[in-house]
């Protein structure tokens, strides 16, 4: 028994040694000048931008090794893999109808992507349509999306390789799974519109992994051809910065396509009417300085929705001989956010949002409210797809701790049938979720959820994490993540902070945290903490920040601007180097939310905030976790790169800084199974030992 005992100790004492035994790999200081207006801005490790130098990739090699020994040991001493996993369980996504058919992801293996699996009936059984080998054996393939032919013989399946966001598409015949010679590259941010023997699909210009992202073009695709033969739908030669939707109506009879032009903030929407002798694209609408989004038509009739700066959304009718007619069937609601609007051959589905709770409407054409039911908080509701003749359609609900349940809904009865519920292997019930609104820096309140065990003790000491996005009009909605799960078994709180600049108050909250209000954002943000401490939740000692994206910009910036606040900091996939961002793949088009350095008030707001340029010789920063992935071209990972350089080679910074680089992965990290489990034991696993160690 003693021997026993002795071989545990050794172990743990050898993990913790491991997770204790961090140094720091000094990437060297090459500076380089550039002068914004008055202001001289010296970058010490411009050099790391360039990924492929040998130089680079020597010191991201070293860095990933050490983070991942680091970490290996900690999520062993701490059981995060292992827990994780077992809280995982699900291993496909949600049942997506289109067409006659039902179609899931489902990861085949633990060690590829979901492979592409389909079924003719909710009874019948799953049969695997497309493995992602098929399309290559050494790529990482991620199947992105998916559209159905009006007549169901073929399935445009659209993929990326590596994490990457360019796309292709290729076709299957259904219900074979036969893949076809069609082959479509260049694809970016773009659905696939089915119209006849073809379909339009959208192209940018690539000019290098990280370079801007310009002119976009809009294509028509033959079944059967080339894609030199495809044909060029629509373009802005004098305006490289526009880009487009597009869509067809499930009759096909309608083409409608959206032109937005961020820079000069409008929308110029254009559409086809199929059953003209001639038919061409015409204009709809010019110059609209609010968004419109055209969803299908009733005949003559087409249905769309509305966001003018002062509506939650509205839906309305009209005809395309009299567009400035609008027929209100869906009306503005000041209580709550309309996030989608699904419409059936005589009811539509509306689906909201008031106050983090869904609420889930159905009218008829004439615009009476036939049915109405609220959902708890915190919960996602989506789904309701299906044909327009459909009496029955799904939806799916899941929460912070809830994998997906599945429901059927009956559009005339309201009747909802529970189709498939989940297994979990941890005590659902025992946990709670609170609401409640704090005050930001202007007195603002800012709505919080906050979710733990109710056998805890809330003793002011709890370990916390506290997250949030705030950007983009982004209406924040969870998700099932067991790593949130594994951190309340422990006996942690988690925090999710509603901050302006996301869309979960509406138009007016969006545009309060965003261009030159963004510091409200992060004041929001770093106001949420200060509550969290001050109510007793938690302390510095206990809390802990994460965010992805612009959430991971968010994080940042509230450790550079209050590191004393916080114990542990991860950002992922963040934007972190705010003079640069405009300048590579998709920058440029987010001016609007962040800003330019082209104009001077503009840039002095964003070196404010860049978290790169504001990291102080004299801190000792909190204990920082970078996540990035190699394959980002959306936010590419220089910007992590350089910000654990800068971090690192300061004396003062003794806590650990470590970079978590993923391989072959892109803006969504790791697509495996496996490395999914991987990352969330990393990030989990850091906070816990960080905010747990003495």
């Amino acid at each position: 028994m003693m021997k026993k005992f002795l071989v545990l100790f050794g172990l743990f004492g050898f993990f913790g040694l491991g997770a204790q035994n961090y140094h720091p790999i000094y990437a060297p200081r090459k500076p380089v000048s550039e002068r914004y207006f008055d202001t001289l801005i010296v970058d010490e490790y411009r050099w790391l931008e360039d990924i492929s130098s040998p130089e680079t990739q020597k010191w991201v090699r070293q860095e990933n090794a050490m983070a991942a020994r680091y970490l290996e040991a900690i999520s062993d001493m701490t059981n995060a893999y292992l827990a994780i996993d077992r809280l995982r369980n699900i291993k496909y996504e949600d049942d997506i109808k289109k067409g006659p058919y039902y179609f899931n992801l489902y990861y085949s293996s633990l060690y590829e992507t979901p492979a592409l699996y389909f079924r003719k009936n909710m009874k019948a059984e799953y049969e695997k349509l497309l493995d992602p080998k098929e399309i290559s054996d050494t790529d990482k393939i991620i199947i992105k999306g998916f559209e159905i032919s009006k007549d169901a013989k073929y399935l445009a399946v659209i993929f990326g390789r590596n994490g990457s966001d360019w796309s292709e598409i290729k076709v299957l015949k259904l219900p074979s799974g036969r893949l076809l010679s069609d082959h479509v590259k260049g694809v970016k941010y773009s659905g696939v519109a089915w119209e006849g023997n073809g379909f339009y699909y959208g192209t940018y210009e690539q000019k290098n992994k990280f370079g801007a992202t310009l002119n976009n073009k809009v294509f028509y695709h033959r079944l059967g051809t080339g894609q030199q033969e495809d044909k060029l739908v629509f373009r802005r030669k004098n305006n490289p910065l526009a880009n487009f939707e597009f869509k067809t109506t499930s009759d096909e009879r309608f083409f409608i396509l959206k032109e937005i032009d961020e820079k000069r903030g409008y929308y110029n929407i254009f559409y086809k009417d199929n059953t003209e002798e001639h038919p061409v694209l015409k204009p709809l609408w010019y110059k609209l300085k609010f968004n419109v989004d055209i969803l299908d038509n009733r005949g003559d009739e087409l249905l769309a929705v509305s966001y003018k700066k002062d509506q939650y959304g509205l839906g309305f009718t009209f005809s395309v001989r009299q567009p400035t007619v609008w027929k209100s069937i869906i009306p503005v609601d000041n209580e709550a956010i309309l996030l989608d609007i699904v419409p059936f051959a005589d009811r539509i589905l509306a689906l909201y949002q008031s106050n983090q709770h869904p609420i889930l409407r159905v009218y008829d054409y004439a615009g009476n409210r036939l049915y109405s039911l609220r959902f708890p908080p915190a919960v996602s509701v989506s789904g309701f797809q299906g044909n327009p003749n459909d009496r029955k359609v799904l939806f799916y609900m899941q929460s912070y701790t809830i994998p997906t349940v599945v429901y059927e809904f009956d559009l005339y009865t309201f009747e909802r049938k529970l189709l498939r519920k989940t297994s979990v292997s941890f005590q659902y019930k025992d946990i709670e979720y609170k609401e409640l609104e704090y005050p930001s820096k202007d007195g603002t309140m800012v709505p919080m959820i906050l979710v733990y065990n109710k056998k805890i003790f809330l003793s002011g000491k709890n370990p916390l994490i506290l997250k949030a996005y705030g950007g983009f009009g982004v209406i924040s909605s969870p998700s099932y993540d067991p790593g949130i799960v594994y951190f309340l078994e422990k006996g942690g709180i988690f925090a999710f902070a509603n901050i302006r600049g996301g869309g979960d108050k509406g138009r007016e909250w969006a545009e309060a945290g965003r261009g030159k209000n963004k510091q409200k954002s992060f004041d929001d943000f770093i106001a949420a903490a200060e509550y969290l401490i001050q109510h007793h939740y938690t302390s510095p000692e206990k809390l802990a920040i994460t965010g992805a994206s612009n959430g991971g910009l968010v994080v940042a910036v509230a450790a550079t601007q209050r590191p004393e606040l916080f114990k542990a900091v991860v950002p992922v996939v963040a934007p972190l180097d705010m003079l640069r961002f405009e300048k590579f793949t998709v920058g440029h088009f987010h001016i609007d939310e962040y800003g330019t350095v082209k104009d001077s008030a503009s840039f002095r707001r964003l070196l404010q905030y860049s978290p790169y340029h504001n990291i102080r010789k004299n801190i000792n920063y909190p204990a920082t976790l970078v996540v990035t992935s190699e394959n980002d071209d959306r936010v590419p990972p220089f910007h992590s790169y350089k910000f654990v350089a800068k971090l690192q080679n300061r004396v003062q910074q003794t806590n650990p800084v470590l970079l978590r680089v993923y391989k072959n992965a892109g803006h969504y990290g790791p697509d495996t199974y496996l490395g999914n489990i991987r990352e969330k034991a990393d990030i989990f696993g850091f906070i816990y030992y960080h905010l747990t160690k003495h």
